[in-house]
């Protein structure tokens, strides 16, 4: 069982919330982590996925005791030669090129190689077995403060996040408050992530780069039908354009951080809102009760 599992309630208590950003460096993981973290101090049981696999950073704020790390693998194709025709069928079954067929030879590109499976359906003789290829890992574990964390890494050189992403997401406990921390951008990664959560807190800044990105986050969403609002990080005075582009989408905006000096050393040191100042406190916890206002009406209807 997970730390709080024995908490575990109905409602708001058990939501799915995916963090996301439509590009890098909006603060995305510091909002993330400072919910999580004002969340378990209110007494809920609260659990944190980093799927960010290409660049996880959630365990420098958290800092969770690891218990256990599992291996994520995909299966890639391994040539028997001697059972081989040189058909070339592979060959021309593989859409990435993890496979050339040269004479009599036979090449195989592990790190190319999309695990699907298709060479090893269409030689004729079974000269191909599919062999495991480790390409990440999910880190499990607790922090000081009871929250149960899951952070995905994909290996250097691998290409694949998406079976990352897949593992650490089966770590879910459907009974506690569930923190999904995203990649960065609107692709297949962010998309994997975000899927099947109740509500995406999408992080945004006030520049014309951060409303250029935040209109393909909000565009994504909606077509995968999950519902959306808007937390504003480095707040400065009001960038016109961005509200007013909120109030014609009729988008909430259910946070704004300032851009204050006490948040930047903070964050500069792996902390949250909560070491910067008592006020986020309640300031989160808002936060996750909009979130759970929001989300009542879809989950009625479920």
């Amino acid at each position: 069982m997970e730390a709080g599992a024995e908490m575990k309630g109905s409602g708001p208590d058990n939501l799915t919330i995916a963090v996301a950003a439509g590009k890098g460096g909006t603060g995305k993981t510091l909002i993330a982590c400072s919910l999580a973290q004002a969340l378990v101090r209110k007494g809920c049981a609260v659990q944190v996925l980093d799927c960010d696999v290409e660049e996880p950073n959630a365990d420098i704020l958290l800092r969770p005791e690891i218990a256990d790390r599992e291996t994520v693998s995909i299966l890639v194709p391994e040539v028997n030669l001697e059972l081989c025709l040189h058909c070339k069928r592979c060959a021309h079954a593989c859409e990435v090129a993890a496979i050339a067929a040269i004479g009599q030879a036979v090449l195989t590109f592990h790190d190319l190689c999309s695990g699907c499976g298709a060479c090893a359906f269409v030689c004729p003789t079974g000269a191909i077995e599919e062999v495991p290829l480790r390409i990440g890992e999910v880190a499990h574990g607790t922090t000081a403060e009871g929250i149960a964390f899951h952070g995905g890494r994909l290996d250097v050189g691998h290409q694949r996040s998406g079976p990352v992403t897949a593992a650490t997401k089966r770590a879910q406990n459907g009974a506690v408050v569930t923190l999904i921390d995203a990649p960065p951008g609107t692709a297949c990664p962010m998309q994997e992530a975000v899927d099947g959560s109740d509500f995406c807190v999408l992080v945004t800044e006030p520049t014309p780069f951060g409303l250029a990105n935040l209109r393909e986050a909000v565009a994504t969403c909606r077509r995968m039908d999950v519902p959306c609002g808007v937390v504003v990080n480095r707040d400065r005075d009001r960038y016109a354009e961005m509200d007013q582009w909120l109030a014609a989408e009729s988008l909430p905006v259910l946070l704004r951080v300032p851009e204050r000096r006490e948040i930047a050393e903070a964050y500069s040191r792996g902390e949250t809102l909560l070491s910067a100042s008592d006020e986020w406190l309640d300031e989160l916890t808002d936060l996750h009760e909009q979130i759970a206002g929001l989300c009542a009406p879809s989950r009625k209807e479920r």
